[in-house]
């Protein structure tokens, strides 16, 4: 028997989607050595003006003029999916994007899974006007549901959580095809870590509190004003953070970490996050929905901070109505909870337990079976 072939689809507007595809990939060669799983980025298909348009002028926008781009949001989320606007934009990204059909047809998939909505409206198309006759899934990757995930002609939808379940199913998802999975995360995010080991490798004390700061953003200001501004505390604890690919803040951070020796911990970009997040009592973190999984699934307490407008707003809502994070909109808001937390076991250990209640750390496995034994249905077996 030839192996499965699963296409998966992301957008790089953003980390969030391709991180959930590279996630279902992983399980996949991890776990299914019947089954071949291809992750395409649809960008690398689309013409240079098309992606300089979508992916380089969404970041920008989100960066620099978040407050539009929560308007911009809110007023795509309204409109009908028949809207005069979706249809001239789905008719635009169809004309920029011919080449991913044409990759698509080379493959040949059994299945495809989108992590975002783009991919899917074009395929949406191709078998309403019956060019296509491949189950179309998608996985939707925030704890919102925005009316751009409402896609006819799919053949099912994965949610976060039961809320957004519930919103598909009230804006006319059939509920067969609704399944509550969660946002699929790397596996090493689902295995159990020592973090005495964890913290050894990083040159961490392990019996030391340790904070994991993530992100910046406008509400609380850049990494390296955050990391001083917790240094300033009253309190013992040591500090790591990640500052990814930002050279400039990385080089800012080891200059303020040579004057708090053993304190401060600066990280260029990481793929042991799961390895930090391990020897962290507590994650300082935008809410995006992968990392918000990732931290949920570490069962770490976070405190969120600068969501952009939209849908990290309303994934902090989520977070912040399951009593799984705290929420700081400044400086001294987070130089306070921080402290408030530091300051008590009992709290901090609720937030622990809430944040591993809500978890679904093998979200990626239970997805994937799904559309397996779905693929496996339609085909006989």
């Amino acid at each position: 028997m030839s192996a499965r072939k699963i296409l998966l689809l992301s957008v790089s507007a953003g980390a969030g989607h391709v991180r959930a595809a590279e996630a279902l990939r992983a399980y996949s060669e991890a776990e299914l050595h019947d089954v071949q799983a291809l992750h395409l980025d649809v960008m690398d298909y689309a013409s240079t003006t098309f992606r300089k348009l979508y992916t380089d002028a969404y970041i920008k926008l989100v960066n620099k003029h978040p407050a539009l781009w929560g308007m911009l949001y809110q007023m795509t989320a309204d409109a009908r999916t028949d809207a005069t606007m979706h249809k001239m934009r789905r008719s635009i990204e169809r004309l920029n994007t011919r080449a991913l059909r044409k990759r698509i047809d080379e493959f040949e998939p059994d299945a495809i899974i989108c992590t975002h909505f783009l991919p899917a409206e074009i395929l949406m198309h191709e078998i309403r006007r019956g060019r296509l006759n491949v189950p179309v899934w998608v996985q939707v990757t925030d704890f919102d549901l925005h009316r751009m995930w409402v896609i006819p002609h799919m053949t099912g939808y994965f949610a976060a959580n039961e809320e957004i379940a519930f919103r598909m199913r009230a804006v006319g998802m059939a509920a067969a095809t609704v399944h509550v999975t969660g946002i699929p995360i790397m596996p090493a995010f689902a295995q159990p870590l020592q973090r005495q080991e964890c913290a050894r490798e990083f040159g961490l004390d392990p019996e030391q509190r340790t904070l994991l700061l993530m992100g910046g953003g406008a509400g609380v200001g850049n990494l390296e004003q955050v990391a001083a501004s917790l240094l300033a505390l009253d309190a013992e604890f040591q500090v790591i953070v990640l500052a990814g690919k930002n050279a400039a803040a990385l080089a800012a951070l080891r200059e303020l970490a040579r004057q708090h020796p053993s304190r401060l911990f600066p990280q260029g970009y990481s793929h042991q996050v799961e390895r930090l997040m391990a020897c962290a009592d507590l994650v300082i973190t935008k809410p995006g929905g992968l990392t918000s999984s990732e931290c949920l699934a570490m069962g770490a307490p976070m405190i969120v901070h600068s969501p952009i407008p939209g849908q990290e707003e309303r994934n902090a809502d989520y977070l912040l109505e399951q009593g799984a994070a705290l929420k700081a909109v400044d400086t001294v808001g987070l130089q306070y909870r921080v402290a408030e937390l530091l300051a008590s076991s009992v709290r901090l250990a609720q937030l622990r337990a809430r944040t591993q209640a809500i978890a679904r750390p093998r979200a990626a496995r239970e997805v994937l079976r799904i559309v397996l034994e779905a693929t496996a249905e339609s085909h006989g077996a």
